[in-house]
């Protein structure tokens, strides 16, 4: 009887239930009723309390179009992981009592940066541990895509298509905010999409008088609208120069006095243009909603891989994708690399020559 356990890990998105539904298929094809699967309550915190459920194949119908995720997540912060919780219990030890206690074969981590360091961190620990690659931030080293980035970059699109109606009834400016702290792949892409004149992201630090520039630019060629999207994570020259403590105070301060980075510069574009400024902030819009038809097919094919591996006792990797070819690299190398944006990359001289500002010319 092969065991294996599931968990969810970080935020959520669309196609973790399609993941999962393509593990629990694939093994259920593999080893007819000959296996076990057993899934662990909110992520790492089920697995470090002991708190599971056993499933059945039962439980896996209807959940290629369902968003969300069945099993619940929480949030782990892998820096945290090795220290004691308020009980004094060790977190590490904990999970690893829980695996072998359950004789766990296999344990499939579905999570984005922090999950599958954590995933690491277990299988070098001794476990044997797959990971598969979500996040709708899409800045999973290692993998061309990750299952839910699709989705959220449709639903910001959409967004942006909505906005261009009303901005251009109004002549207004409008600010869209796309989720993205750290990569601005999600931002890049709807921006493209929903035919932005602006994409402020994290790898390209903006100067607010270019950006007024290109306003100013639309506004004397007869546009009399203009449409920024602006990752959450955004950032200037001045403060791209800052140390990471002083623009971690800057910040704390601008967030003080706005909801978001956005708001901050919308006031700026206000006080130099004297132009109507609207933010549309879709939040967690962008995580929600059923998968769209890419992540379903991607996230069946990678699922079904995983339990490929598991059957060939293909450990201490995660499932990617690279040109089309689902394929698996090692966790450890993976583990803490962040795949960001290059500034020279073809798709952002691409944007340019369809004449989208980056803020920083």
């Amino acid at each position: 009887m092969k065991r294996i356990g599931l968990l969810t890990s970080g935020g959520d998105c669309q196609a973790l239930n399609a993941t999962m539904r393509g593990v629990a298929k694939g093994l259920y094809n593999l080893y007819g009723s000959e296996v076990e699967i057993i899934g662990f309550i909110d992520g790492y915190k089920g697995l470090i309390y002991e708190d599971y459920k056993k499933l059945s194949p039962i439980d896996f119908t209807g959940l290629l179009t369902r968003g969300g995720t069945i099993l619940g997540s929480s949030r782990q912060p892998f820096k945290l992981m090795r220290e004691p919780d308020e009980n004094g219990l060790d977190k590490v030890e904990a999970m690893k009592y829980t695996y072998r206690r359950l004789r766990l074969d296999c344990l499939v981590v579905l999570g984005g940066n922090g999950s599958q360091k954590t995933a690491n961190l277990l299988s070098e620990e001794g476990l044997n541990v797959i990971g598969l690659p979500k996040t709708i931030d899409n800045d999973l080293w290692g993998t061309d895509m990750t299952f839910g980035f699709q989705s959220a970059v449709d639903i910001a699109t959409d967004v942006i298509d909505c906005i261009h109606t009303t901005a251009a009834s109004h002549n207004r400016v409008f600010m869209v905010e796309i989720m993205g702290h750290k990569a601005g792949w999600l931002t890049l892409n709807a921006g493209i999409a929903g035919g932005a004149d602006i994409i402020l992201i994290p790898e390209i630090p903006y100067d607010i008088e270019s950006v007024i520039a290109k306003i100013n630019q639309r506004a004397a060629s007869g546009n009399g609208f203009t449409i920024l999207a602006v990752a959450e994570g955004a950032i200037s020259k001045k403060e791209a120069a800052m140390s990471k403590k002083e623009y971690k105070k800057h910040l704390a301060e601008v967030l003080e006095k706005y909801p978001s980075v956005s708001y901050a510069i919308a006031d700026k574009i206000l006080k130099k243009t004297g132009k109507e400024v609207r933010v549309t902030v879709p939040g967690h819009m962008q995580r929600g909603g059923a998968p769209c038809a890419y992540d379903r097919v991607l996230s069946s094919r990678l699922g079904t891989t995983a339990a490929l591996m598991i059957s060939k006792g293909e450990f201490g990797s995660m499932v990617a994708i690279h040109d089309r070819v689902i394929t698996s690299v090692p966790l450890k190398e993976i583990a803490g690399k962040l795949k960001t944006i290059d500034p020279k990359s073809d798709i952002i001289t691409e944007a340019r020559l369809l004449g989208i500002s980056f803020g920083d010319d």
